[in-house]
């Protein structure tokens, strides 16, 4: 997150458009991997912020593969999330308004290799026992990808 960060020492706390991915793996049962963050102590998905020349794909791949040590061998769009709903303040003070791209992703490969610094717990959940405690910017996606799932079914 260098290029936030860059920013912030010339802005501070105040809030920031901040561009980002994140990715839903998906596993063979179905099941939905998210990651217990460790700044705010709540559940979410694997993702981050875009760094300059980077495409929305590649942030999704990297932030996944560095939070998680998972390898996407496929990505595919979910949609793309931003507005009101997407304003968050960290724990630490900082404030964003998030665009983020959310894709989700069946293939992939490698083991799961958390970053300490980042992330506490990793677990795939069944849909139906996705837990409350979730991060708020990913509340509205992972309501967008259920209701998805939903209508398929």
């Amino acid at each position: 997150m260098g290029y936030i960060m860059d920013l912030r020492q010339i802005v501070g706390t105040r809030p920031l458009i901040m561009t980002g991915a994140c990715v839903i793996i998906i596993d063979k049962q179905d099941r939905i991997l998210l990651q217990l963050r460790a700044d705010n102590g709540l559940w979410g998905l694997p993702g981050g912020s875009l760094e300059p020349g980077e495409s929305m794909e590649e942030v999704a791949k990297r932030e996944l593969f560095e939070e998680t040590g998972l390898i996407a061998d496929e990505i595919n769009l979910l949609d793309v999330f931003s507005g009101k709903d997407l304003y968050y303040q960290y724990p630490h003070g900082d404030e964003v308004y998030n665009v983020i791209v959310a894709y989700t992703c069946r293939e992939y490969q490698g083991n799961i290799n958390l970053d300490e610094k980042e992330v506490k717990d990793i677990k795939f959940f069944n849909i139906q026992d996705i837990p409350s405690e979730i991060s708020p910017p990913d509340i509205p996606i992972i309501n967008n990808f259920l209701k998805k799932i939903r209508e398929v079914v």
